[in-house]
């Protein structure tokens, strides 16, 4: 396709402002998914180790989650569910809230919060695993 084609295909308005595609929909569109791939394997495991753990006293489950395989599948599943969780709420975000300052505004927040969540998880992981 020729750029003056695409031009036709525009609007006016778009094209005096030079509004267009940001080109990150389908990248954004692919994370979300293979987040959510990433989370039913990990998902069923963290119930199977939960089920194990039942009726564990607090000693034992500190050694379970301190062993590698185990702190290496709690860390992968942590990262994909805030990064899964983040990349969905953005979505809603950009959907529902019409007003642009409300709208960054809840973009910061909702990425900070699950940074600050997904670290706080890290952190206590690693404490585990490496104390």
């Amino acid at each position: 396709m020729s750029a003056t084609r695409n031009d036709a295909l525009r609007t006016p308005l778009k094209n005096a402002r030079g509004l267009g595609s940001a080109q990150s929909g389908v990248r954004h569109w692919w994370l979300q998914r293979i987040t959510a791939v990433a989370l039913l394997p990990l998902s069923f495991w963290f119930l199977w180790l939960l089920t194990g753990l039942a009726h564990s006293d607090y000693i034992a489950a500190r050694a379970a989650i301190g062993q590698p395989v185990h702190a290496v599948l709690l860390v992968a599943l942590v990262v994909s569910l805030f990064w899964h969780g983040a990349l969905g709420l953005q979505v809603i975000i950009e959907d529902y809230v019409h007003t642009r300052w409300q709208e960054v505004a809840l973009q910061v927040a909702v990425r900070f919060g699950a940074f600050l969540a997904a670290s706080a998880c890290l952190f206590a992981i690693a404490r585990i695993a490496l104390g």
